[in-house]
């Protein structure tokens, strides 16, 4: 069972294919064959009308006709730098507490309409000839000349190596190295410092998951979860997975592990022989999990069978079953008492508990195509910022409870692992293989 609905294709792109934000370089005889290309793109994309679109460059448009937004220019920013260590760390916030009564201010300011520090061209699109550096509009040009667009956060490098998509990023906790798998089979870890891959890992089947918790590495393989300490060099291989292990998360001393034939697998760490043991396996899910996160005290399960459940981190039962979502659910996250879930319909929901305990959807969120990965941060100022990547290829930024967009990010193929790191750093994934690493930074404010 495979998770890329969309066929994106996933070769190799080895060579760069980007060496500095801002302008390319005019180069005359490429200027008709770029006229002409705008011109063809007068047509509104069919297929990205009905959500489906994955064609890099797309010739048509990726919006509705007529009334183009207002022109303006984008602050490509600086050159990309080395290295991408950081500080302070910048945590989001897992846990699920307070009073189970809850103010309803999701979406107060409304979801699309404030766009704060959001700078618009004609066609939210990134030029292809900016990307091969012979671009001869410059500002002019009508497609985007950045990676991003917004303000609030910066690229400083890019990480190439791998040759599939990247399906997990990790920072364990007391290593200057990080760690990226993919679906070539491979992990990869980076210095920090340097920005230099430092090994290869080959594995011999499709990273699924990647995650880190605490000095442990635990990657989903097909049939079995490999294990890792990264300060004592512990190799571990646990095995009970039927097909793809498609998520994992550790919670109340447990390792979970979401598989392809729809069970949860729960292994217990021993201490005394360093090693993590079987406990049980949870089947109620009737199709591949794919999403887990834990939070008060809860583990929280997503699945292809559209449900999501929720399960007592002290019995491991199920205690209830949501059913709002009418696709697969992709990514979940847990954010002071509410619980976010994504899916590839086309929302992400926001839930919270009644005075009953059972959780309810609160506030739903649209957008126009199907939604893979949630992450949270906090930006410079503390505020809430949620990170959402959908299979358009792009991921917005929104500003919490708001759903006020502050700002968005692009990549070749649509971005299936994000990461937050130390001193506002967080890293996205993309279905080239490319890893890329951001830097959350203050917005001036303007002064009288």
């Amino acid at each position: 069972m495979d998770l890329d609905y969309n066929g994106g294709n996933t070769t190799n792109t080895n060579k760069r294919v980007f060496h500095r934000l801002g302008g390319g370089k005019s180069v005359n005889d490429t200027s008709n064959q770029h006229n002409h290309q705008h011109q063809q793109n007068q047509k509104v994309c069919y297929h990205w009308r009905a959500g489906k679109c994955n064609r890099f460059p797309c010739p048509f448009l990726h919006r509705e006709l007529p009334a183009p937004l207002p022109h303006a220019s984008v602050n490509g920013g600086g050159g990309a730098k080395r290295g991408f260590a950081g500080n302070d760390s910048s945590s989001f916030s897992g846990r699920r507490g307070g009073s189970s009564n809850y103010s309803n201010s999701w979406g107060r300011f409304g979801n699309k309409g404030d766009v704060r520090g959001v700078k618009r061209v004609s066609v939210e699109k990134v030029c292809n000839f900016w990307i091969q550096e012979n671009c001869s509009f410059g500002d002019k040009c009508r497609y985007l000349h950045s990676w991003s667009l917004g303000d609030g956060f910066s690229l400083l490098t890019q990480l190439e190596g791998h040759q599939k998509v990247i399906s997990g990023i990790a920072l364990p906790s007391g290593s200057d190295k990080l760690y990226t798998g993919s679906k070539d089979e491979t992990v990869r870890v980076w210095d920090c410092q340097s920005g230099q891959c430092m090994g290869v890992i080959n594995l011999g089947g499709e990273v699924g998951c990647l995650i880190s918790e605490g000095p442990w590495i635990f990657v989903g393989l097909p049939n079995v979860v490999k294990a890792w300490n990264t300060q004592t060099n512990t190799d571990l291989s646990l095995n009970g997975p039927i097909g793809q292990v498609y998520a994992l998360v550790v919670g109340n001393d447990l390792l979970f592990a979401g598989t392809q034939d729809g069970s949860i697998l729960v292994w217990k760490f021993n201490a005394a022989t360093y090693n993590f043991e079987p406990a049980v396996s949870l089947k109620d899910h009737k199709m591949a999990v794919v999403s887990l996160v834990v939070g008060a005290n809860r583990l929280y399960s997503g699945s292809m069978d559209h449900s999501i459940k929720v399960w007592n981190l002290e019995t491991l039962q199920c205690i209830q079953t949501l059913t709002d979502h009418t696709s697969v659910v992709m990514s979940l996250l847990c954010w002071e008492q509410f619980l976010l879930s994504c899916s590839l319909d086309q929302t992400i929901k926001v839930w919270a508990a009644t005075e009953s305990g059972n959780l309810e959807v609160t506030f739903t969120h649209n957008e126009e195509h199907g939604l893979l990965t949630l992450c949270g941060m906090h930006d410079p100022e503390g505020k809430p910022v949620l990170l959402c990547s959908s299979n358009d290829n792009s991921v917005h930024l929104y500003d919490l409870p708001s759903f006020s967009e502050k700002g968005k990010m692009f990549a070749k193929q649509e971005i299936r692992a994000i990461q937050t790191g130390p001193g506002g750093l967080f890293f996205t994934g993309d279905g080239t293989g490319q890893v890329r690493v951001w830097n959350s930074v203050a917005v001036p404010t303007a002064t009288t």
